[in-house]
């Protein structure tokens, strides 16, 4: 039971109580009465920036922002008075005003947060017309495109890059009408210490921040008769990609998957999870050899490039430390692009294979020169889990009412060590496995790690491994 004091206020009529220090929006949440905010970002951005989420209480002048002003005993509260909608109305109108409303063309049409808030509340004419700031638009990094003259300076980017990520790639500039959220010195995020990670694009209300787009090139390929093209698709897509279709979210949607991406023209598809097998054999058997040899322990995966990055831009020294290991969908690129071009009797500068991840550090990563092998790239192209859905959109395909199909042989297998991957912790529980059984010649007992899954904090698991 928790110690702090109960606190009773009424909310649009309703009996609510709650512990003391809670925010009004928070109350309002408890018993399912919505007010609209865009800055707030829970527990990453409570600042009331936006003031979207205003409300007024009886008995004091103004309005409250609901984001961070604490409950009081007997406070009566009012969400949707006609001042309330009102105020609202004006502060999305002046929003709007300094906002390029190119919806219809906008990667983020149909799910913008601004968008939906103007619907909402009818704002179907701008009243304050005026300056509007123009930016110029970053599209110099291979994984994100910044577009400052969608930006509502909710800084919700910001506290996610900086509070969160612990990387800071970005902060509000200047002042008054020209504040923007930037770099330092104004650069392009392809010239300064951010990692791609793509959590400013998850945390941004509006189109400000998108994925670079590579869909037009894939589609230049499918339609290339030349060209055989490869799919490969990371195991957490088929878990996200539903969603973009209305249905539940973390719902498996493998078989629908594979069906879409066959109708969409691609040759084969094949599981990344294959990939991530290689993967681990090989950053295993690393491992053993570091061991034996006691060379740069501890070694630390290289899988995720956006993790890669941070160490080359912040902790150079740790480098050696790194494992040798491309990640999983670059290794797979590399087999498919040498023994399977071979194999299949397929000119392997007449292969073009496609990885579809859930990560755009992914872009930044296949456009290495050093994931080149003999001039040609292991991946020519990346695509997300969003970009997938508008080509499936695109083509008319629809989703839901497909069958399902399965990857296609031999490069659509995979043990458990791969389905892992997904899952926090899972690579080094997969490594753990692994190593055990090349240096036992048995499998464990026991093979799943507890210890080492998990989000929050640094995890520690041990095991004993004998010859």
């Amino acid at each position: 039971m928790s110690d702090k004091k109960i606190v009773k206020l009424v909310i649009d009529g309703k009996q609510v109580e709650v512990e003391e220090g809670t925010t009004i929006l928070q109350a309002a949440r408890k018993v399912n009465i919505d007010i609209p905010t865009l800055c707030f970002l829970k527990e990453i951005n409570e600042v009331g920036d936006c003031r979207m989420c205003i409300t007024q209480v009886e008995g004091r002048r103004g309005f409250a922002t609901s984001c961070i002003q604490k409950v009081e005993e007997g406070m009566v509260v009012h969400t949707n008075s006609p001042e309330v909608i009102e105020a609202r109305k004006m502060i999305l109108d002046l929003i709007l005003s300094n906002h390029h409303r190119d919806c219809l063309t906008c990667s983020r049409n149909g799910n913008c947060e601004l968008q939906t808030l103007a619907m909402k509340f009818n704002v179907t004419n701008v009243r304050y017309e005026g300056a509007k700031n123009e930016h110029k638009i970053d599209d110099n990094s291979p994984s994100i495109v910044r577009d400052f003259n969608k930006c509502i300076l909710c800084r919700r980017c910001i506290s996610s890059c900086k509070n969160v990520q612990k990387v800071g790639a970005i902060d509000a500039i200047g002042r008054g009408f020209s504040s923007c959220i930037s770099t330092v010195g104004d650069h392009s995020l392809n010239d300064v210490n951010c990692t791609f990670c793509g959590q400013c694009i998850e945390a941004c209300p509006t189109g400000a921040l998108h994925e670079k787009d590579s869909t037009n090139e894939v589609w230049k390929k499918l339609t290339d008769p030349e060209t055989t093209v490869i799919v490969q698709v990371a195991p957490a897509v088929r878990v996200a990609l539903g969603e973009e279709f209305g249905l539940p979210i973390g719902t498996n949607v493998t078989g629908k998957m594979v069906t879409a991406l066959k109708r969409l023209g691609f040759d084969k598809v094949f599981d990344t999870n294959t990939g991530a097998d290689f993967t681990i054999m090989e950053e295993g058997t690393e491992f053993v050899r570091r061991m034996q040899e006691n060379d740069h322990l501890p070694m630390i995966t290289s899988c995720s490039p956006g993790w890669v990055k941070y160490i080359e831009m912040n902790y150079p020294e740790n480098l050696p430390h790194l494992s040798s290991c491309k990640s999983p969908h670059e290794m797979f690129g590399a087999i498919l692009k040498t023994y399977y071009a071979k194999k299949q009797n397929i000119n392997p500068e007449k292969l073009f294979v496609v990885s579809v991840m859930p990560c755009i550090a992914k872009k930044y990563e296949r456009a290495k020169e050093e994931m080149k092998n003999n001039a040609l790239y292991d991946v020519d192209s990346v695509i997300t889990t969003r970009e997938l859905a508008r080509m499936i959109k695109s083509a008319n395909i629809e989703f839901v009412e497909l069958e399902d199909d399965k990857f296609d042989d031999p490069m659509g297998e995979a043990t458990g060590a791969a389905a892992i991957f997904g899952v926090t912790g899972g690579v080094m529980e997969a490594a753990l496995r692994s190593v055990s059984e090349i240096v036992t010649g048995k499998e464990l007992e026991k093979i799943e790690f507890e210890g080492v899954r998990g989000k929050e904090g640094i995890k520690r698991g041990s095991v004993k491994v004998r010859r």
